[in-house]
């Protein structure tokens, strides 16, 4: 039997060994969330948008449309709605709607502004191995960056650990609000990320050090020999006598059965296909590659694997992994397939947050370039609908369509333009951010005397 078939089989079988109570029960790895999110969402009345340019997010677009949404939910997207009693009616003309952005790719909160050494929370760099750690519990709320993203028209993010770890922990996903805590912020019911990170990072880090991982063998080997621990744990979770708790070895684990997504840090092409490999040798899904300069080279290969790229659409020579990029990246990984390809236009930067709109910009320009045209209704899937699938929270948003979280935001006007602004930014119905109205504007004792709008 190829290794390739064997090795799913083998798993299934040691998952097998769990209790009878239920397929759930079998393979399940992760209990209750010892912190649960406390997220309220801030009620409001019913709102009709009339009139606007209304990109759906699945690559649909409504021209002269409205969009009604209450109870924190879509109600309705289409022509000569009726607005409901005591609802607030917003002129859209020569405006646009699109779903609240949505960033899979940031360290908000755990590299905060201002930028002090008590501020790096992101890096737990004592082990090459750290996924025990998560990024939850070292978010700063008061970080006066996810002002100015929601100023950008970010309504949710997945927030990361950094890349200096082979595996450097969970990541966790947040609405965009004001809170005093993180679980404030925490999207309720949102899975958790496995960070994994290839290429130079952890070989520097640990290089320097002159401990393991020293070279790209070092990180294939650590990687290799934490998801062993983490399937002899899982098999042993099937007998008599499971073991004890280990908070390293149950996200590992909980990755191998599909509970937490895995999102790997990782710039060149080879190793990407090494980390597929290493996905296939034990079990589990690599929900997306980020950065990806060379993604290009094996775009296929990521869309047979339902592996999305999260991409920038210009950065690149900042490292010798990052040598290899051309501007066509996100173009060819989004098109490989036929069209199955899955692009993620992300950040990593708490100034490239508020600007993700224009950074697809840059990709359709691109594309225009080189005589491709690629149309405002497909782009906003780089930053609404694609990166929600892969962060397991496409269910509830990213899209605008009737039942899912009304994550809305007006545009000035086509927010693929250099011009564009965000007007007016709701979550879960309710307006947390105005361009006309200082009352409806996140303010951080850290910003003040700043104008950040």
């Amino acid at each position: 039997m190829p290794a390739s078939v064997l090795r799913p089989v083998l798993l299934a079988a040691a998952l097998a060994l769990a209790p009878a109570a239920g397929a759930d029960a079998r393979t399940r790895v992760l209990g209750d969330d010892p912190y649960p999110s406390t997220y309220q969402p801030v009620p409001a009345g019913p709102v009709l948008i009339r009139n606007a340019t209304v990109l759906i997010g699945d690559g649909r677009r409504l021209d002269g449309a409205d969009v009604l949404f209450g109870d924190g939910e879509i109600r309705r997207v289409g022509r000569g709605l009726d607005a409901p009693r005591g609802a607030t009616v917003v002129d859209g003309s020569g405006r646009w709607v699109t779903p609240g952005i949505i960033d899979v790719h940031s360290h908000l909160g755990v590299y905060p502004a201002p930028g002090l050494d008590a501020h790096q929370d992101g890096n737990e760099m004592t082990n090459p191995v750290t996924s025990q750690v998560w990024a939850e519990h070292g978010i700063w709320p008061q970080d006066p960056g996810f002002a100015t993203a929601l100023a950008g028209g970010v309504t949710s993010l997945l927030v990361l650990p950094g890349s200096a770890n082979l595996i450097g922990g969970r990541g966790v996903v947040l609405k965009n609000v004001a809170a005093e805590t993180y679980q404030q912020m925490k999207f309720p019911g949102a899975p958790w990320a496995l960070k994994i990170a290839c290429g130079e990072n952890p070989k520097r880090v640990y290089g320097q050090r002159g401990t393991a991982p020293m070279t790209r063998m070092g990180n294939v080997a650590g990687y290799r020999n934490a998801f062993i621990d983490a399937r002899e744990y899982l098999e042993k979770r099937g007998g008599k006598e499971p073991p004890k708790q280990d908070l390293r070895l149950e996200s590992l684990a909980a990755a191998i059965t599909g509970e937490i997504k895995v999102h790997i840090h990782c710039y060149r092409s080879d190793e990407m296909a090494i980390m597929l490999d290493l996905a296939e040798e034990f079990g589990f899904h690599v929900a997306a590659f980020h950065h990806g300069t060379e993604a290009y080279k094996i775009a296929d290969r990521m869309a047979e694997a339902g592996t999305c790229g999260a991409l920038w659409a210009d950065w690149w020579g900042f490292k010798a992994e990052a040598w290899d990029a051309i501007q066509e990246n996100l173009l060819i990984v989004d098109r490989a397939k036929g069209g199955r390809g899955c692009a993620i236009v992300h950040s990593d930067s708490p100034e490239g947050i508020q600007r993700l709109n224009q950074e697809a910009g840059k990709a359709i320009g691109t594309a225009r370039r080189i005589g491709i045209e690629i149309t405002p209704e497909h782009a906003i899937r780089w930053i609404t609908e694609n990166p929600a699938r892969t962060m397991g929270i496409l269910d509830r948003t990213g899209t605008l369509e009737r039942g899912k979280m009304a994550d809305v935001v007006l545009w000035n006007q086509n927010p693929f333009s250099v011009y564009a602004r965000a007007e007016k930014v709701w979550i879960d119905g309710a307006l947390m951010f105005d361009r006309n109205d200082p009352a409806r504007r996140p303010v951080s004792d850290f910003t003040l005397g700043k104008d950040l709008h």
